[in-house]
């Protein structure tokens, strides 16, 4: 009873009967890590070393998950360009933040002692995000104690691809809506502050504010970007003879100029970073995976300010996501 039908509540029956075997076998439980997979991810070789010596090392690894860098490159050659986009912009953002572990959360596939799940019995059974719910959980759990540490070695996951590109387009679109209703963490994190005091109160309103912060961007930013500099002009006849008026798309195209400098490093690094083309991929479509990038506002908007903005209002208005499972598909 409760129970939401999706991978959270699979993994942690799951998890509950491995425990039992475990416990029955009379293994030490804080000397086992749990590793949590999709279908199509595939760990690099390396992975494992990586988080055995973080594990080992650490001087109380329960109080810690681990995150992998996930690249969305198992298929890339054979998804649509906007998919390419937005896999490769999911990829580089968790690497972005692996260099700011204060802003990591777990994602996707993650690692966490087996010692950690049972306290929290194990990953929640009534959140669509299981993946990042359970940071939360485990950081009320031991009182603010707990932290993601980046682990510097991929796992290689699957992008968006379905039997045609209207098909590939609506999976894409519902998968970024259901990762936008982490926003549902942002009421439990209010609530759950109120009951820890212990936490310090700057703490707890950090952690507040940035998860708060990033829905609120992730909703906003994009139509803020391509919009908001030309709204004084048209929305109010007063600013139509303002000088700022006139001067504030000059200045915010001149940002966003001089903002083109990351996005080009972006391009480069994601080039380097592809997997060798397929033989069935002509040389051409390695400058078709750069002129891709000009489709970036229309995908930011799209399939990345929509999806949030569908996401919470459901939210606000009660009608809750359930899971669903996106399809994927790696062509030979």
């Amino acid at each position: 009873m409760g129970e939401e039908r999706g991978k959270g509540s699979n993994i942690t029956h799951a998890g509950r009967e491995v425990h039992k075997v475990i416990r029955d076998e009379g293994l030490h439980i804080p000397n086992i890590m749990v590793t949590t997979l999709d279908s199509d991810h595939r760990p690099d070789p390396e992975y494992f070393n990586h988080l055995t010596y973080s594990f080992v090392t650490s001087e109380t690894p329960k109080h810690y998950s681990y995150q992998p860098i996930p690249m969305f490159f198992n298929n890339i050659w054979h998804v649509p360009a906007p998919m390419r986009v937005i896999a490769t912009g999911n990829s580089f953002w968790v690497i972005i933040n692996s260099v700011r572990p204060h802003l990591l959360r777990n994602f996707a596939s993650h690692s966490q002692p087996l010692e950690a799940l049972i306290d929290t019995d194990f990953w929640a059974t009534w959140s669509v995000v299981e993946d990042g719910h359970q940071y939360w959980r485990s950081y009320y759990r031991y009182n603010g104690q707990y932290r993601v540490e980046p682990i510097y070695a991929p796992i290689y996951q699957d992008a968006t691809l379905a039997s045609g590109y209207f098909k590939t387009f609506r999976n894409q679109y519902l998968q970024l809506r259901r990762w936008a209703y982490g926003v549902s963490d942002v009421p439990y994190v209010a609530i759950q502050n109120a009951r820890h005091p212990k936490i310090p109160a700057g703490s707890r309103t950090i952690h507040f504010w940035r998860l708060f912060e990033g829905h609120f961007s992730w909703a906003t930013a994009p139509l803020i970007l391509t919009f908001v500099a030309w709204m004084p002009l048209y929305l109010n006849s007063t600013f139509k003879y303002s000088v700022l008026a006139h001067q504030l798309p000059i200045i915010a195209s001149q940002i966003m100029t001089i903002a083109m400098v990351g996005l080009f490093i972006t391009i480069w690094l994601s080039i380097m970073s592809l997997p060798q083309r397929p033989r069935s991929k002509k040389k051409i479509q390695g400058v078709f995976m750069i002129l891709q990038w000009a489709l970036l506002p229309i995908v930011a908007l799209g399939f990345g300010a929509m999806a949030a903005i569908d996401a919470q209002t459901r939210l606000m208005f009660g009608k809750y996501l359930g899971f669903r499972v996106t399809e994927k598909a790696v062509k030979e």
